[in-house]
């Protein structure tokens, strides 16, 4: 899993949600394998968050500990997850896709449900370092926010997402 791709990875996961026969020590095992390198962190969250997993909306244990085996890898992600599906969903209610907008909502309770579960200290820490650039416009994460063009109501909606979260 080492080389695979993004697009790979999302397709992999896919197939981990449909499987039947997977063990909860397996299940655990896969995704930390998974997870352990960028893309495959990367696609395992979008599938995960974004798909039709009912243990996106309740973790089971095997899930949570193969997060916290890898934490690393996935603290920034999941923070990241958290402030862009927050401030995506208030863009869609402005824009009139209200579909999109629950999308964004779900993703984003999902993603604050892990974060919880997980408790991390790799986790509060990138939490409180965007929070505190969402609030002041300077420090770790002020670049990241820019890029996305986050405008003030969405930085507030950051911040106070985050603040559950330390």
């Amino acid at each position: 899993m080492t080389n695979m791709t993004f697009e790979a990875a999302i397709a992999y996961t896919e197939t981990l949600r449909v499987r039947k026969d997977l063990e909860a020590s397996q299940l655990k095992s896969e995704i930390e394998a998974l997870i352990k390198t960028s893309n495959g962190a990367r696609g395992f969250f979008v599938s995960f968050l974004t798909g039709e997993w009912e243990l996106a909306d309740s973790p089971s244990e095997a899930i949570i500990q193969a997060f916290q085996a890898e934490p690393n890898a996935i603290a920034e992600l999941l923070v990241k997850n958290l402030a862009i599906s927050t401030a995506m969903a208030i863009t869609h209610q402005r824009n009139g896709n209200l579909e999109q907008a629950r999308g964004s909502e779900r993703v984003a309770k999902r993603t604050a449900l892990l974060i919880e579960k997980v408790d991390l200290p790799e986790v509060r820490a990138i939490a409180f370092q965007m929070q505190n650039s969402a609030i002041f416009n300077t420090g770790d994460y002020k670049a990241f926010l820019e890029k996305w063009g986050y405008d003030a109501e969405q930085k507030k909606a950051i911040a106070n997402v985050l603040t559950i979260t330390n």
